[in-house]
């Protein structure tokens, strides 16, 4: 038995077929922020994480290839060395600091130490206290941006002070021990 189909069912088939060929258009995605610093300056003020009585205040300010921190951060252990990072969210609210987050880490790196192979983009290398528990920060963290929302930029994350040193292998954080202080950058102009 031969079914008949009427041409019209027929012509309609054809078109509908001819047009399944080709995808729907999309629209286009808005490009990426530029990989640069839009922001002249910005502050994290630390306060102290997990009971600990570490506090300071940094500043940061753009410069060729990244960003330059300098500050004063006090209430450290006497003459050791504590970790230093950026952390991927702008939240300090809980006591110990976790509602920061893991290290800012764009690129999905393994963590390690800054300026020596692959490292998350929050990765500093340790500060030192002097004999009175106190660091005079000069760090310049390379490969960052300051405002802009590109992916490497940092304002509005958070610095992290932790109470040991980074050992710049173990992951995902260098076993760098409890959060003991914590500051949003913030852009101030």
């Amino acid at each position: 038995m031969r079914l008949r189909l009427p041409l019209t069912i027929l012509a309609g088939s054809a078109l509908l077929a001819g047009c399944g060929t080709r995808p729907p258009a999309r629209p286009e995605a808005p490009p990426a922020p530029a990989a640069v610093s839009t922001a002249q300056m910005a502050e994290a003020n630390l306060a102290p994480a997990s009971a600990s009585l570490v506090s300071g205040r940094v500043a940061l300010v753009p410069e060729a290839g990244g960003v330059h921190i300098t500050g004063v951060i006090g209430g450290l252990p006497r003459g050791r060395q504590a970790a230093f990072h950026v952390h991927e969210k702008g939240d300090c609210s809980a006591v110990d600091a976790a509602s920061a987050g893991g290290h800012f880490n764009p690129a999905a790196q393994p963590h390690g130490r800054a300026g020596s192979g692959a490292h998350h983009a929050g990765d500093m290398d340790n500060l030192q206290a002097n004999a009175d528990g106190v660091v005079h920060v000069d760090v310049h963290l390379r490969g960052v941006t300051l405002g802009g929302g590109a992916a490497n930029d940092i304002a509005g994350r958070a610095l992290v002070v932790h109470a040991d040193a980074d050992d710049y292998h173990s992951q995902p954080a260098g076993n760098a021990g409890a959060r003991v202080a914590c500051g949003v950058i913030r852009v101030t102009r």
